[in-house]
């Protein structure tokens, strides 16, 4: 059975204009490198951005996104869903406009979720989306299904990061106990590569495209490793397979003394 392969990346931290740095890293061409990476190694049947694609929300930063990764794969379903850099109304704004909400791919249901709280950094699932969660596993229980979000929904082990826990994530696990079909929960806000599991379900965070944020540190640490991407393989019997790629080779500017953002 052949797999259909979905690819995350997350946090590219896009300015207005191209160059623009975080941390001294310029996300524009991390985001190039990244993409490189992908064209030279991956067939990807998706491609999937899971918040902070921008730095500071702004709209042409979404506009400058989605040209982007078009110029790389145009023929290529791209979905995205907000992250507490985000503006969504901004990314309403784009010419080409991305995926969002929910995306069936082949005998797999995506769910894509705002975990956004305006003008914070923590994030929470409103309401609404707790409803709709429970409406579209209710309406697809014969489909395995993944869940992507922003913010972690679970401690990853770094103090500082650990304060932006999903403040509701009972109420999200709570609806998702209810399903047997939900095989994992991906995420990215915590620029770092992470693995766990609840219940049976897979849980991932998925390194950013730009910075990285040093693991297990209970201050704010820029870590050394590379910008990287999540490769997820679905097989039709609800199987999946999934790893991280990260680029090499490469020196980039970075304020590694930097104590935050």
């Amino acid at each position: 059975m052949k797999p259909l392969r979905l690819l995350q990346i997350t946090d590219c931290h896009l300015g207005n204009h191209p160059g623009e740095v975080l941390l001294g890293m310029n996300t524009d061409q991390s985001l190039y490198d990244v993409l490189d990476m992908i064209q030279a190694q991956e067939a990807p049947d998706m491609l999937l951005a899971t918040g902070d694609i921008s730095n500071d929300g702004g709209a042409a930063s979404y506009e400058r996104f989605t040209q982007i990764v078009h110029k790389y794969f145009p023929n290529t379903p791209l979905a995205w869903l907000p992250g507490n850099h985000d503006d969504p109304m901004n990314m309403d704004m784009v010419t080409n406009l991305p995926i969002e909400a929910h995306y069936q791919l082949g005998d797999w249901n995506l769910i894509f979720l705002d975990s956004r709280i305006p003008m914070e950094d923590g994030g929470a699932l409103e309401d609404a989306e707790l409803k709709r969660l429970q409406r579209e596993l209710s309406l697809h229980k014969d489909k395995a299904t993944m869940i992507f979000l922003h913010h972690q929904p679970v401690p990853v082990g770094s103090e500082w990061l650990d304060g932006y826990v999903l403040k509701n994530a009972d109420a999200f696990f709570d609806v998702i106990d209810q399903f047997d079909n939900v095989k994992a929960v991906c995420w990215g806000h915590v620029h770092q590569e992470f693995e766990g599991e609840r219940k049976g379900v897979k849980l991932f965070a998925t390194p950013s495209t730009c910075v990285q944020f040093a693991p297990q540190e209970n201050k704010f640490k820029v870590d050394r490793l590379m910008p990287g991407y999540r490769v997820i393989d679905l097989y039709p019997n609800g199987r999946f397979t999934t790893n991280v790629k990260r680029i090499k080779d490469k020196v980039y500017t970075i304020d590694f003394a930097s104590t935050g953002y």
